[in-house]
This record gives structure tokens, sequence and C-alpha cells, in this order.
């Protein structure tokens, strides 16, 4: 049996994809973890602020990485771990984006990695309200104790992708892809000079224009659903909101319409209301994935589990979630 990949797993200090300062990373060999590391390390200069929205999710701190090495130091270690693996993450696109644009800002070289979508082959392998990393954990038989500590999510995720390939009989992560009819991604090679990826061209815009994003409390109070744009045809095919169907609820940190432009963007359909094509939720307001067990739930999340119930297939998402997915820069303060 040959099933080997590394899982990885990281956790940024603010809204850029770039501003890494946790890194778990576990090798699987034949269907078991054989090897883990995880390291701290200073986000690459210039996009070392720590956002406290991050800071609440990871409780990671400028302070306690003040005496770490920077990104740039750090990735060779990260290179050498991975080697030619194929590299497996729960949201994958956010996990090889952080290694591109962190790359890019400390204008570095690096070099391609194919790569998996936990959060795209769960969906083809459980049955779940939300494919949020505890959910489907719990599901492959990992439970998390200590979710954002990045090697504990890089086991969880190992974990389920061994689960995975157990319920599909797959010898190879290749075997699994295909049996699955799902396409591997793919993070082309990086050396500077290379055009920049979208999320550093935005952080890089936003510096520039000398300052913070205001909050927008026209929108705050009573969200405005805005147009539906159409789904961006050539977005990568590999994201996990490519082809899905969005709806929106509550307060999320950009307004409704950013949310939806975004959501088009990586090639999803957005709609103004839940009804039977309805593939996913994203729900404001603070909510996470966990309050789906305490009944913290809008009137659209509760419609969508009535719809769950009578065998349609919708998740719910978490505004942070979501905003991983898409990328971007989050509003100042919201």
């Amino acid at each position: 049996m040959s099933y080997d990949f590394t899982a990885i797993d990281f956790e940024t200090a603010n809204g850029f994809r770039g501003s890494a300062c946790s890194i778990g990373l576990s090798r699987v060999r034949g269907g078991l973890i054989v090897e883990e590391a995880s390291w701290l390390m200073r986000p690459p200069a210039g996009y070392d602020h720590f956002d406290p929205r991050n800071v609440q999710i990871h409780g990671i701190t400028a302070d306690r990485v003040a005496d770490a090495p920077r990104f740039g130091e750090v990735f060779p270690r990260i290179a050498d771990f991975v080697g030619r693996d194929t590299i497996v993450a729960h949201n994958a696109a956010f996990d090889l984006g952080v290694i591109r644009s962190a790359l890019e800002v400390s204008e570095l070289s690096g070099p391609a990695y194919d790569y998996a979508c936990t959060v795209i082959l769960s969906r083809r392998s459980y049955q779940l309200a939300s494919y949020s990393l505890p959910f489907v954990a719990e599901a492959a038989g990992v439970p998390l104790r200590n979710h954002h500590d990045a090697v504990e999510d890089a086991r969880a995720c190992a974990g389920i992708m061994i689960d995975i390939g157990r319920i599909h009989g797959a010898a190879t992560v290749d075997g699994l892809m295909d049996g699955l009819g799902v396409r591997g991604g793919r993070a082309e090679a990086y050396a500077p000079g290379d055009p920049l990826s979208k999320a550093t061209s935005d952080a890089r815009n936003w510096r520039s224009s000398a300052g913070e994003v205001p909050r927008q409390p026209d929108w705050a109070v009573w969200p405005q659903e805005g147009v539906d744009p159409a789904p961006n045809p050539d977005a990568d095919s590999t994201h996990p909101l490519f082809g899905q169907n969005v709806v929106f609820t509550g307060n999320l940190g950009i307004s409704r319409q950013e949310a939806k432009n975004r959501a088009a963007a990586v090639g999803a359909a957005t709609a103004s209301r839940v009804t039977r094509k309805t593939s996913a939720l994203v729900v404001g307001d603070g909510f996470t994935a966990s309050d789906l067990r305490g009944g913290r739930l809008t009137s659209k999340a509760k419609h969508v589990l009535r719809l769950r119930d009578n065998g349609a297939s919708i998740e719910v998402l978490a505004e942070g979630e979501f905003l991983q997915m898409v990328g971007g820069i989050w509003p100042a303060g919201s």
C-alpha cells in the first residue's frame, strides 16, 4: 500500500494569507501517521501585525513569536519535510495560498506542489450539516481536542484523509481522487518576478492606500442583498466553493454584495434565499460551526436544517471559514 502524503495546517496573523505565524505537518506512509513537525514563526516583514480576530481564534500573539524566525527562515524546513509529497489540507486552497503569498512578499522561490482538499473529499464521503474541520474529524473518528493548534489540525486532517481512503478502499491518493472523480490541485512553482497572486496584489494595494479599511454602517444594521453576479467560469475547479450555490445570512466582516462577488470569483453561484438549489449557507454575526449543536441559528439556518431533514444536501459555513476560503483583506474593526 502506498497511501502516502503530508497533511498541513497554517495559522495566520491577520486577514492576509501570507501572514503565516504557525504551521503543523503530519507525514503519512502506508495509511499511518509516521512523523510530525510544527513551528511558530514571525510573518513576513510588513505583514506581521496580529489582528485581534485571528488571535482570538488561535491564541498566538506577536509577543509569543517575537523571538521566532520569520517565515522565510522556516520555509526550507517546511519544504524539506514535505519533499515531493502530495499536500493534503482542509480547505487546501487556503493553505497553498499561504505558501504562495508568503513566498511572494518574502521574495523567495518555492517548488510546485500537488494537493488534495479534505473539504471536497469529505463532501463525497460523509453526510454532515457542516464540513468544518471539527465536524469532519469527529465523523472520521479523530476528534479534535484543541482546534486551531496547527499540528493538531494537521493530524486531524491526516486522520480524515486516512478514513476517507478506508471508506472508498483506496490504495493510493491518486486512486482515491480518480475513484471519486475529483481533480487534484496543482500549485505552480514560484520565483521572484513571476506574476503575483491576487491575495498578494490586494494586500499590497491595501498597504499602499495608507490606512485601514473603514467599517460600513449602512450594511451592518440591515444587510442589503445586492445583485447575484455570474460565477467565474475560469475559476479553479478544485476550490471548495466552485460549483456551489451559496446563500448568506447575518452580518459578515464584509458587505453582502462583496461576499457575493468573492464567492462568484471562485466559481460559486449566489442567491438571496434558501431553495432546494442551495448547497451552502454562510452564517455571519460571529456564528461558529459548533453553534449548530447549541441551537444559535438564524431563520435561514433553521430552514436549511429542515431541508436537510428532508434529504437536501446543504452545508453550513461560519463566516470565518468563508472569508478564509475567498481571501482578501478584512475590514478593520468589524
